[in-house]
């Protein structure tokens, strides 16, 4: 394609591919996360770690040369601080109401797997292993629980009409799935798995063998951003690395 056919940011951001230095800001992106390992979480220096956060300062800091600066707060207080333009980004699964405030790129840089969980002992254990989808949940009278500002409940659960109860941190749904407070959280395992232990509750708590759905991840940023323009270079950043086995090495360690 000519230059001339180019858009600057287009430009702009290939070349930054070929030298990150040219792509320096002297203002740092502020990212906003909550705490949910192994996605993100810190390190007893209070130091930022996890595989969302490997990934996206291996794109961003080191491969397109923009600084990062990571704020942790609850998840439904990230979306209404990138909403604002108070903060330039957050890492999530892009929806219609998103959009009306964030710009992203076309190719998700990780597929979340969502399952089904219980608790010990569920009465109704043999039903909620023959859910297949969403209106399952419905039909069987089910309840779930989740954590405020979960997009994916909302548009999936919530919207259907089915009984939800919500915390504002995410390691409290495994403490009220314990006691019996709803029927169902539907969780990434991974994820789950250390929650599950930091919340005391793993001698009371089922996965099953359902699996619903794959929660495609991104890089969202403030429409009210200036770091708009640099979308196109990241997700040539995100191609680059799965052909190169940087991402599978990532993940790898968190396995």
């Amino acid at each position: 394609m000519p230059i001339k056919a180019m858009t600057l940011s287009v430009l702009i951001w290939t070349l930054a591919l070929l030298c990150p230095g040219m792509a320096r800001t002297e203002t740092a992106m502020a990212i906003a996360y909550p705490e949910f390992f192994p996605f993100f979480s810190k390190t007893g220096k209070g130091e930022v770690e996890g595989f969302f956060y490997e990934i996206i300062t291996e794109a961003l800091d080191r491969r397109l040369g923009i600084r990062t600066a990571w704020t942790e707060m609850p998840w439904k207080r990230c979306q209404e601080q990138v909403y604002s333009g108070r903060y330039d980004a957050m890492i999530t699964v892009p929806t219609p109401e998103r959009s009306i405030h964030c710009d992203t790129h076309p190719d998700p840089f990780y597929l979340k797997e969502l399952k089904v969980f219980t608790y010990l002992g569920h009465p109704d254990l043999d039903r909620i292993s023959a859910i297949r989808t969403m209106a399952d949940i419905k039909a069987g009278g089910f309840s779930v629980i989740t954590y405020s500002g979960n997009g994916w409940h909302e548009k999936n659960i919530s919207s259907l009409g089915i009984p939800t109860h919500e915390t504002s941190l995410v390691p409290n749904i495994w403490k009220m799935l314990a006691a019996k407070r709803g029927d169902l959280v539907i969780e990434w395992p991974a994820g789950a798995a250390a929650n599950i232990k930091i919340s005391g509750v793993a001698g009371k708590i089922i996965e099953t063998d359902v699996s619903l759905e794959s929660m495609p991840f991104h890089l969202l940023i403030s429409k009210k951003s200036k770091f708009n323009s640099i979308l196109p270079g990241f997700n040539e950043v995100i191609r680059e690395m799965f052909s190169d086995g940087t991402m599978k090495r990532i993940l790898s360690a968190y396995d």
